[in-house]
Order: structure tokens, then C-alpha cells, then sequence
């Protein structure tokens, strides 16, 4: 750590582990943050938090979406990509999009996990007795919690490399 000059590899090295923490801690402020916040996150800012977040990892994630949502609608889409990295174990792309009312999350890769215990959470949202979930796996039960209090009941599916989530929304959030 003793380069000559303050540009030298180390330094880029750190900056970039920086760069890193800050995009996940971005990230999960808002996947985790007051699901009653409302206020609008503009495109260019979901969409680089998003690919941010993943930058560096097995998964690549898309942002297809041209408007700016509400920090409600941002905070689900990042809990459905959070939930879908599950069901990627060797990594894929993530697309999010907005139509319609419905925002949907796919997974593409190789390999799906097609059936992990884990999903239950989402497929009986609206039953009271779903199994416990552990720390790795929080984001299903939020995701969960905001779908039942915004009644919406999340579909899920997976097909031929794909796995996808839609959330179709009752009223336009953002």
C-alpha cells in the first residue's frame, strides 16, 4: 500500500470495493426499507442501483422499465429479483419490467431450482401457517407481507430455463 502515486492499482482496488458497498447498501435500503414510502425513485437511479447491486456476481440484471416508480413499486421489484436469485444457483440474467399494472421479474439461466421449499412463503401469502424463514431467506416473507397488505397475490412460474414472478399491481403506484 505504499504506491508512489494515489492512482496506483490498490487504490482502484479499494475504490472499487467501495463503489460495491455503496450499491448494495442502496440497494437494500430500499428492498428493505418503510414499504409505505411512497415517493417516486427515478428510472436512471432504479435501474443503476439495481444493475449495481449485481455487478460483480453471476447474475446480470436488466431494468426494463421507462418510468419512474414509486419507492413501494421499486421496493417489491427488488424483492422479487432478491427472491429470484434463488432459483438461479449458477447465475442468469434478471429482467424486471412494468406493464399493465403488472410487474413481473424473470429469471433466465441454465439451471432453475424449480421447486425450493422457500417459495411456499409466496404461493400461500395469504395463509397464516407458512413455514418459519430464516435470515438468507427474509425477502420472501416481506415480499410476502407487502402482497397481502396491497392484496396481491404473487404468481409464480417455471419453465425451460426461466423462472418468473408478476405481481400484478391493483392500482398504479408511482
Amino acid at each position: 500500500m505504499t504506491s508512489a502515486t494515489p492512482d496506483g492499482p490498490e487504490m482502484s482496488l479499494i475504490q472499487q470495493s467501495c463503489d460495491h458497498a455503496a450499491a448494495r447498501i442502496r440497494f437494500f435500503r430500499i428492498a428493505f426499507g418503510s414499504a409505505a414510502d411512497a415517493r417516486t425513485i427515478p428510472m436512471a437511479e432504479a435501474r443503476r442501483t439495481l444493475a449495481d447491486h449485481y455487478a460483480g456476481t453471476r447474475i446480470s440484471a436488466e431494468w426494463h422499465i421507462d418510468s419512474d416508480l414509486g419507492r413501494d413499486v421499486t421496493q417489491m421489484a427488488y424483492l422479487a429479483a432478491l427472491c429470484l436469485e434463488t432459483a438461479l444457483p449458477k447465475g442468469g440474467v434478471l429482467d424486471v419490467s412494468f406493464n399493465d399494472q403488472c410487474l413481473t421479474a424473470t429469471g433466465h439461466t441454465e439451471t432453475v431450482l424449480a421447486t425450493l421449499p422457500i417459495w411456499s412463503v409466496l404461493n400461500d401469502a395469504y395463509d397464516t401457517d407458512t413455514p418459519d424463514v430464516g435470515p438468507p431467506h427474509v425477502q420472501f416473507a416481506l415480499l410476502a407481507r407487502i402482497c397481502v397488505d396491497r392484496g396481491i397475490e404473487p404468481q409464480i412460474g417455471t419453465l425451460d430455463g426461466t423462472a418468473q414472478l408478476r405481481l400484478s399491481l391493483p392500482v398504479l403506484q408511482g
